[in-house]
C-alpha cells in the first residue's frame, strides 16, 4: 500500500491523537463533571486557570491530570444520599 504524506491523506479515515489543550466543556467532561461543576472547581483553584490563545481559553490537559490527582479520595462511607435509594 502506498503511503501518502498526511496533508494528502482522507482526514476522515485519520486518528488524531489528543490534543493537549481543550476547552471548557472538553475539560469539564474530561474529568468527568458538568461544566458549571468545573468552573466551581476552576474558581476554588480545584482545577487550573486557562491558558489564553487569542482569547479562546484553554486547559492544559497535563495540568487537569496533576489536579485531578491532588482530589482526595472518596471515604467509602457515602453519603444519606446514597444509602436513602
Amino acid at each position: 500500500m502506498d503511503e501518502k504524506p498526511p496533508s494528502q491523506q482522507n482526514l476522515r479515515h485519520t486518528e488524531l491523537k489528543p490534543r493537549r489543550g481543550l476547552r471548557r466543556e472538553e475539560a469539564a467532561l474530561y474529568i468527568g463533571v458538568s461544566p458549571s461543576k468545573f468552573d466551581d472547581l476552576v474558581k476554588d483553584r480545584r482545577m487550573p486557570r486557562p491558558k489564553l490563545i487569542d482569547g479562546c481559553k484553554t486547559w492544559d490537559i497535563w495540568k487537569l491530570d496533576i489536579a485531578y490527582d491532588e482530589l482526595p479520595e472518596d471515604d467509602g462511607k457515602g453519603n444519606d444520599i446514597d444509602f436513602a435509594v
